[in-house]
């Protein structure tokens, strides 16, 4: 039975990288390699996802009718729960930590967290009716998304959190010029130094003594500049 290859996680395909770079199909595996490792490094450059997949995320709920979604650009919401109060009156994590008999308050808060929406018996589906997404869903506008709750939510008593389901990032069709752009020339840098065996690294030796030498993880500016427009802003 023959292994299927797993989905390349790039952001530009091999057959443009292998084009623009006239590499052949010897070279599948390396090419693949590198255009990981430089999606990767890029990913984790900006703080932020970019290829579209599905998230699930668990927002503290303050009264706010504005909750910022942490990753964009999102392209649909599968559904959104609040967490409200147990017939005790508990939240999750403190009904876990009471009546969780037989573990420990840390292990029940752990098991309570890692069940799904529901399971508890506090976690309610909301009507789509009550809440929008700003931007709206669908669009590739690079910057953070708010989920929009409506006024209504504040007649409930006892919301203790949001959680929204939802599939956010760049589909491979849509994927932004510049990001590819700094995927292929940081994955072409990779692949120009494999022979030293340094993807990834500036090759400049930090250290010395006893703690030894090691390469300082680095991309060139060219690709810093690609990419500063992309990259997560931290207050």
């Amino acid at each position: 039975m023959i292994e299927q290859e797993k989905p390349l996680y790039s952001l530009i395909s091999l057959e443009s990288f292998k084009s623009l770079l006239a590499i052949d199909d010897r070279e599948d595996k390396n090419s693949r390699s590198c255009l990981e490792t430089a999606t990767h490094t890029i990913e984790q450059y900006c703080m932020r996802k970019f290829l579209r997949k599905k998230y699930s995320e668990q927002i503290e709920y303050i009264g706010d009718l504005l909750l910022p979604l942490r990753e964009y650009p999102v392209h649909r919401v599968l559904a959104v729960y609040v967490e409200k109060p147990h017939p005790c009156g508990f939240s999750t994590s403190e009904f876990a930590q009471t009546f969780g008999l037989s573990q420990t308050p840390a292990k029940a808060l752990e098991t309570a967290a890692s069940m799904p929406p529901m399971a508890m018996g506090n976690w309610e589906l909301l009507n789509p009716d009550f809440y929008s997404v700003l931007p709206d869903c669908g669009t590739d506008y690079d910057l953070p998304f708010r989920l929009v709750l409506s006024r209504a939510i504040q007649r409930y008593c006892g919301i203790y959190a949001i959680k929204a389901v939802y599939w956010a990032g760049y589909s491979k069709e849509s994927i932004p010029p510049d990001l590819s752009s700094a995927c292929l020339e940081l994955a072409s840098w990779n692949m120009n130094r494999y022979k030293g065996r340094r993807i990834g690294m500036t090759g400049i030796v930090r250290g010395s003594g006893k703690d030894g030498e090691h390469f300082e993880m680095s991309m060139p500016e060219n690709v810093k500049q690609l990419l500063e427009p992309h990259r997560r802003k931290v207050i």
